[in-house]
């Protein structure tokens, strides 16, 4: 094979290689929540579904509403950070992906 060739297989070989990263990466995500006093930690997916709750007993000593918004707190502050985890994986993706500078603004029909 041609250098050419060469360059052009290892470069779709390396992109392959940065989805099936990412795609892992994706698959990994879990947000986690907890609050300061320990008495509720939400954990959830790369989507922000909920996939664990613990709850302390020291909730059963406070008012059922308290309780509930400070599962929905940390639920939501899991989600959050989960969303910045798999912006970080689709960020790596992106730069990954760019076309190298030295290509950029010439003819689309020279790669």
């Amino acid at each position: 094979m041609s250098a050419e060739m060469d360059a052009l297989l290892q470069g779709v070989t390396d992109k392959l290689e940065v989805l099936e990263a990412t795609l892992h990466g994706l698959g990994e995500v879990r947000g986690h929540c907890a609050a300061a006093d320990g008495s509720v930690t939400a954990e959830v997916d790369a989507e922000g579904a909920l996939t664990a709750l613990w709850l302390a007993e020291s909730v059963t000593t406070r008012a059922p509403a308290e309780v509930s918004r400070l599962i929905a707190w940390a639920a939501q502050r899991a989600a959050a950070d989960a969303t910045a985890q798999r912006s970080r994986i689709i960020a790596r993706l992106n730069d990954a992906l760019s076309p190298i500078s030295e290509n950029v603004g010439g003819d689309p029909d020279s790669a």
